[in-house]
């Protein structure tokens, strides 16, 4: 292929599992193109990445120290008080991955909202699904320093339709549209087959702690009166995979790829957070789904919110939740109908020219 040994630096954001998990595809897709991937991220992400392509490069980013306050009302300040390590990190990153560019022959770049990659000596892409960015009473703020950063980059991929229905609400559709805004259509590393149904419900779990824990301890007491299967995956990146069976209920500490894919096959119905990458595979298994958002996380709060305005989804917020709520689970209609399929070659054109 034309494309043989031009490496493409793809660099997903480590918040929860999200930003790598749909990284993935576009991975799988390089490599059917005949790009060469070089993986880099931090953290968890960085390690689900190396399970997933242990045979590519891997290269470590500098933490953008994310983290969670322990009650919603103090997210924001939480994140003020991460801003400047965030800050360092970012300019800190740009200039790795300058270096990089040269030391690798690197042809191309995608940030998966890591903001400190790019290069001006080769096309950059940044993929996003929050052109508006929702910060409560700072919204307009965050939504234009963000745009700012949209613009230095060649294309800004948001994963995601340019019509109506769609999935991310306002949150991926300006008013105004950026020039360098492109809509791929919503990606998922997953694909729905036909499988018997194993268990009633799966639980998959996400995000940085402490929530992520939270939410774990809660569930795992709400759901010990369950009628039923449950295939309860923790979303813990360790050295090795766990697998505990008590009762009804199969823990996982985590799984690959391939095993969520016949995990989710084989689930009537799914229990989790409501982040982006989570809908949108959703969407592509045409699952019936319970959102409990991530307390203080405006982006997944919202999302929640139009889901269930549209019919689709129903949720409820992390402390109110209890095992009765999973049966409005049967009034919605589910995620149905968002499939698209990604004009690789096309969208890759950016990284062919000389």
């Amino acid at each position: 292929m034309e494309n043989r040994n031009k490496k493409i630096l793809v660099a997903p954001l480590n918040w929860g599992l999200g930003h790598s998990t749909r990284c993935i595809p576009i991975i799988r897709a390089l490599i059917e193109q005949g790009f060469e991937p070089i993986l880099a991220s931090d953290g968890v992400a960085l390690e689900l990445l190396k399970k997933e392509f242990p045979e590519l490069l891997h290269l470590e980013l500098p933490s953008y120290h994310v983290e969670y306050a322990k009650k919603a009302e103090f997210f924001m300040l939480k994140l003020l008080w991460n801003a400047p390590r965030m800050i360092a990190a970012v300019l800190k990153e740009r200039s790795i991955v300058n270096r990089w560019v040269k030391q690798y022959d690197i042809a191309g770049i995608i940030s998966d909202n890591r903001l400190g990659v790019y290069s001006k000596k080769v096309p950059s892409v940044f993929i996003t699904h929050q052109l508006n960015v929702l910060t409560g009473s700072t919204t307009k703020i965050t939504t234009e320093l963000h745009k700012n950063i949209i613009r230095k980059y060649t294309q800004c991929w948001v994963p995601d339709v340019d019509a109506r229905p769609n999935l991310s609400g306002k949150l991926g559709h300006l008013k105004k549209n950026l020039h360098n805004v492109k809509y791929i259509g919503p990606l998922s590393r997953l694909q729905k087959q036909s499988l018997p149904i194993k268990y009633k419900l799966m639980v998959i779990l996400s995000g940085p702690e402490p929530q992520r824990g939270f939410l774990e301890e809660k569930l795992i007491h709400e759901l010990q009166d369950y009628t039923g299967k449950i295939l309860f995956i923790k979303g813990k990146i360790e050295a090795e995979q766990i697998v505990d069976v008590k009762g009804h209920i199969t823990y996982y500490n985590y799984m690959n790829s391939e095993q969520l894919e016949q995990a989710f096959n084989e689930s009537c119905k799914v229990l989790c957070r409501s982040g982006y990458t989570t809908i949108m595979d959703l969407a592509k298994l045409e699952k019936k789904a319970f959102f409990i958002p991530t307390p203080g996380q405006f982006e997944q709060e919202y999302l929640a919110k139009k889901l269930k305005r549209d019919g689709l989804v129903p949720y409820c917020k992390q402390g109110n939740f209890t095992l009765d709520k999973l049966s409005d689970i049967h009034v919605y209609g589910g995620l149905k109908g968002f499939n698209s399929q990604i004009d690789w070659k096309k969208l890759f054109y950016l990284f062919e020219r000389e």
